[in-house]
């Protein structure tokens, strides 16, 4: 079962997406955002063409727990991907996820940049979290 990832931002989307077995994560692409309707059609675009049986979408919620603008935002667009492709979605926690693809990237060496890798990073490690769960 292949899964696809989205870490939602209003500028640039980061896509991550697992293998056909449904158990490693790979970073896929960032998507640069230009339109609600081209970035879901390019998304639903993705899920059709690699055989996509679930999107899950990274759930901005505070630390708190609650909600945040950014969460419903991030559902609303989850949820007209989904409908576009026809696969189910899910919300998942992905609290901090933003930060921790800085630190894991420094840590490696790397020079986080807005050239979006950070955003790809994130979407893997909300996949990652997803299928460790599972």
């Amino acid at each position: 079962m292949r899964i696809l990832a989205i870490d939602y931002g209003r500028k640039r989307i980061g896509l991550a997406m697992s293998d056909p077995l449904g158990m490693m994560a790979h970073s896929l692409e960032t998507l640069i955002r230009t339109s609600p309707r081209k970035d879901v059609a390019h998304i639903a675009r993705l899920i059709g063409e690699h055989e996509v049986s679930l999107l899950v979408a990274g759930n901005p919620i505070l630390l708190n727990g609650e909600a945040s603008e950014m969460s419903v935002e991030a559902e609303a667009f989850a949820a007209r991907v989904a409908e576009r492709a026809r696969v189910p979605y899910k919300m998942w926690d992905e609290r901090m996820s933003s930060v921790e693809a800085g630190h894991w990237m420094r840590d490696a060496g790397l020079q986080p940049k807005r050239d979006g890798s950070v955003d790809r990073m994130a979407a893997r490690i909300l996949l990652d979290s997803y299928l460790a769960a599972q």
